[in-house]
């Protein structure tokens, strides 16, 4: 982990105020409340393969996050894990134990190198005061990430392995010249981690569809090429 010293400098200021309107949680925050939050945080930039929160701790901070990816999930005492959500610039994560005061509910580990400002409970407490429209826009983000997780345990309950890479794949991607684009694809460890299977299944069944003509890769991008099969 690496310690950035915040600078007053206008310049510094103005580069977080901008990747800070980019977070769904400071929606319609006028540029002076933003200046405050950044006068309030810290930022830290951590490397790779680096457990950022641990489930079960005491919650001390909001982490936004400015550049890179992390990883949400659960593990057992045998190093199982269940993979929660993938997290990229523009989320946030925390604010459910500065909420509630509990534990951690969840690990999370950078996945590459990100950079966060961190906000502490104390200083995001006084922004709750002074935004009003914090709070909503907090209820917000809460409420589109539960309805994901009812539908993530939907999906497990309900399909089958290859249902659910298949869901997964499809929710990833996204539309660009009339084929669906998975850009910075997940590895056959964190799509199994996803759909709670094992890596093996997960390659044999994205080894089947490469074969069939369904998907191709090129580079880090996943590309849907067709319909993919109702059943494998």
């Amino acid at each position: 982990m690496l310690l950035e010293n915040n600078t007053t400098s206008d310049s510094y200021t103005n580069e977080l105020v901008n990747s800070l309107r980019k977070i769904a949680m400071f929606t319609h925050t006028n540029p002076e409340s933003l200046r405050e939050i950044v006068k309030n945080a810290n930022k830290l930039t951590y490397n790779k393969n680096t457990v950022v929160v641990t489930e079960g701790d005491k919650a001390n901070s909001l982490f936004l996050v400015l550049e890179g990816k992390v990883k949400v999930y659960l593990s057992d005492e045998r190093g199982k894990e269940v993979l929660i959500n993938i997290l990229g610039a523009g989320d946030y994560f925390g604010e459910l134990s500065l909420i509630d005061e509990e534990p951690r509910s969840a690990t999370v580990k950078t996945i590459e190198k990100c950079t966060f400002l961190i906000v502490s409970k104390i200083a995001f407490e006084k922004l709750i005061d002074k935004l009003p429209n914090l709070t909503s826009n907090i209820l917000l983000a809460m409420c589109k990430r539960i309805r994901s997780l009812t539908h993530n345990v939907k999906s497990l309950a309900l399909l089958d392995v290859y249902g659910r890479i298949v869901e997964t794949l499809y929710e990833l991607g996204k539309v660009e010249n009339g084929q669906l684009i998975i850009e910075n694809r997940l590895t056959q460890q964190e799509l199994a981690e996803r759909v709670g299977s094992s890596r093996e299944m997960v390659s044999r069944i994205l080894r089947e569809l490469l074969i069939g003509g369904y998907i191709v890769y090129d580079k880090k991008t996943l590309i849907i090429l067709k319909k993919l099969p109702n059943q494998y």
